[in-house]
């Protein structure tokens, strides 16, 4: 059994990641692309099990952007396969740990199939209330925020901050602490815009399938030494 690590830190109430590697990982390794893809999936189930536990209440992953209907088709279907046997098997395991699956972005393109097995999984564990784990599905920023405004514009709501942010995707869930991103690439690739006006931001080079709990617990480390003044003294 292991045992945690007392981090004796401030956690952060909101964790992000931008999950970038897993092509490179398995071309590295001599291997196809979806085998990064496969080896990413359970690095997720194993930092999203890591952070329940250690009290995390907020964990997004950006796992399927809208850009990335740009890649090969051949590509693009395994990773609609493997998010819908990600959420078939990992049912148990969010039960078991007491975590909340809320799916973002724009999930109408997906297939009736897929779309069903996102619904049955946030379903079945809407009671949970440990960390909420948020996937990031067909999601592009830029886009949550038009359809934000549309949501505002329908609802004849006045533009305001807390009516503007009651239409995103993200309602009723905090605001970013911490952004990581994976791969040495430095920057936000159309992720949470909004959400992470005031993120710590972390980028390391280790390729996603290679992140480790240990790694994540360094980085928290960090964060709590950081001064957080959201604009103030």
């Amino acid at each position: 059994m292991k045992i945690l690590p007392k981090l004796n830190t401030n956690l952060p109430i909101h964790v992000a990641f931008i999950m970038d590697g897993n092509g490179r990982w398995a071309i590295n390794k001599g291997l196809k692309r979806v085998e990064g893809h496969k080896k990413g999936a359970e690095v997720v189930r194993d930092i999203t099990t890591y952070c329940s536990k250690i009290g995390i209440k907020y964990l997004t992953h950006y796992a399927f952007s809208t850009e990335n209907w740009n890649r090969p088709k051949v590509e693009v279907d395994f990773l609609m396969k493997l998010l819908d046997k990600y959420l078939k098997d990992e049912l148990n395991n969010y039960l078991e740990h007491n975590i909340r699956l809320r799916v973002i972005g724009d999930i109408s393109k997906f297939s009736k199939n897929l779309q069903n097995r996102i619904a049955i999984t946030q379903e079945k564990t809407k009671h949970c209330i440990g960390l909420t784990q948020i996937l990031a599905l067909n999601y592009g920023s830029q886009d949550e925020i038009l359809r934000a405004i549309k949501k505002l514009q329908d609802k004849n709501l006045d533009i305001t901050k807390t009516n503007f942010e009651s239409c995103l995707d993200t309602c009723n869930i905090p605001p970013v602490d911490l952004l990581i991103r994976t791969s040495g690439e430095i920057r936000l690739s159309n992720f949470l815009l909004w959400q992470c006006a005031y993120a710590e931001l972390f980028f390391t080079k280790t390729l996603w399938p290679d992140f480790t709990t240990k790694e994540l617990d360094n980085i928290i480390k960090d964060f709590s030494n950081r001064k957080r003044r959201f604009g103030g003294i």
